[in-house]
C-alpha cells in the first residue's frame, strides 16, 4: 500500500504539467493559473485539518528531533511559500508556456542533485563515491537532453526559467528542512500554500488584477491542478512515506518525469528523441543512486544529526 501510494502521488504531480497546458490552450494565462491553484489548494487543505484535528501535531522523526512549533517556525512557513514557492512555481509555468512539458520535467527533475551538491559545499554532507557517480551521471544526462532536443520542443529561455526553477526549489529544500520536524506535514503544507496564494494575489492586485473569464474548460483544468496535482498528491506523498520511509518514498517519486513525458505524448502529441530519452534515464538513474542506502549505513552518511534534505534529497511538501 505504500507504494501504491507514493506511485499515486507521483503519477498526479506528473499530470500537472499536462494539465497546465490543457489550461492555457482553455485561455488560462499563467497568473491566473498559479492564483486559483494555490487559493483553492490552501482552502482543500486548511479544509482537512479542520476535519481531521490529529492532522496538526508533529510526529517525532526516528530521533526524536521535533517541538512545538514557534511563532519563528511559522513564519518561515509562511515565507517558504510566499517567496519560494511562488517563485519557484512562476518559473515553472513560465517555462511550461515556452517548451514541451516533457522536456520542462526532465531538466526539473535535476533538483535533487542540485541539492546534494549545495549540501556538500555547506558542509552538511559529504561527497562520496557513490554520491560522485551519481552526479557525473546526472550532468552527462542533462547535456544529453539539451544537444537532443528537437527544434519544436526546444527553447533556449524555456530551459533557462526550468533550471532557474530547479535551482529555486533547491534553495526552498534546504530552507525547509530547519522548520519540516516542527510543523506536521499537511500543516506546513497548507501554511506553505497560503503564504504563495497571498504573493500572487498582492501581485495580482498590484498588477491590475486577474482575468477569470475564461470558460468552464479553463476552470476544469484548475480544479485539476488544484485538487489532484496538488492536494491529492501531497496527501498521498505523506501516507506512502510513513509507511515505506524516505528513500523508498524518493525513488518511487523519479515516477514523475516519467508520467510527464507519457501524458505528454499520448495528450499533446509530443515526442522525445533518442537522446533525450538517454539523457532522462541517467538523469533519474542518478536520482535513485543518491536515494539508494547501502546494507549497512556508515556514520558519516547516515549520521542522526543530518539534514534530511542532505540525507535523501526528499522533496520538502508540496513545492512543485
Amino acid at each position: 500500500m505504500g507504494a501504491a501510494l507514493c506511485l499515486l502521488s507521483a503519477a498526479c504531480f506528473g499530470a500537472m504539467a499536462v494539465f497546465g497546458k490543457l489550461a492555457y490552450d482553455a485561455g488560462v494565462s499563467p497568473t491566473a493559473l498559479l492564483l486559483v491553484r494555490f487559493g483553492l489548494a490552501a482552502v482543500l487543505l486548511w479544509g482537512v485539518l479542520l476535519a481531521r484535528p490529529g492532522l496538526r501535531t508533529p510526529t517525532p522523526d526516528a530521533t526524536g528531533r521535533g517541538g512545538p512549533a514557534t511563532g519563528r517556525v511559522l513564519a518561515v512557513a509562511l515565507g517558504l511559500g510566499a517567496i519560494g514557492y511562488a517563485t519557484q512555481a512562476s518559473l515553472y509555468f513560465a517555462a511550461l508556456e515556452l517548451m514541451d512539458a516533457s522536456l520542462l520535467a526532465l531538466i526539473l527533475y535535476t533538483y535533487p542533485v542540485l541539492v546534494t551538491v549545495a549540501a556538500v559545499l555547506l558542509g552538511r554532507d559529504r561527497l562520496t563515491r557513490r554520491r560522485g557517480a551519481a552526479l557525473v551521471a546526472a550532468s552527462g544526462g542533462t547535456l544529453l537532453v539539451l544537444l537532443g532536443a528537437g527544434s519544436g520542443g526546444f527553447h533556449p529561455l524555456g530551459a533557462l526559467l526550468a533550471f532557474a526553477a530547479a535551482v529555486t526549489y533547491t534553495v526552498y529544500i534546504l530552507v525547509s528542512d530547519t522548520v519540516v520536524r516542527r510543523l506536521a506535514p499537511v500543516a506546513l503544507s497548507a501554511l506553505v500554500m497560503t503564504g504563495a496564494a497571498g504573493t500572487l494575489g498582492g501581485r495580482a492586485v498590484v498588477t491590475g488584477g486577474v482575468d477569470l473569464s475564461f470558460g468552464w474548460r479553463g476552470w476544469f483544468w484548475l480544479a485539476a491542478i488544484a485538487v489532484v496535482s496538488t492536494v491529492v498528491a501531497m496527501l498521498a506523498f505523506f501516507a506512502g512515506l510513513r509507511r515505506t520511509g524516505p528513500s523508498t518514498a524518493a525513488i518511487l517519486s523519479t515516477f514523475e518525469p516519467v508520467v510527464t513525458a507519457a501524458l505528454a505524448t499520448l495528450t499533446l502529441g509530443e515526442a522525445l528523441t533518442p537522446a533525450q530519452l538517454a539523457g532522462g534515464a541517467l538523469v533519474l538513474s542518478s536520482v535513485a543512486v543518491l536515494q539508494l542506502r547501502p546494507g549497512r549505513p556508515r556514520p558519516e552518511e547516515d549520521a542522526p544529526g543530518r539534514p534530511e534534505a542532505a540525507r535523501d534529497t526528499e522533496p520538502a511538501p508540496a513545492a512543485r
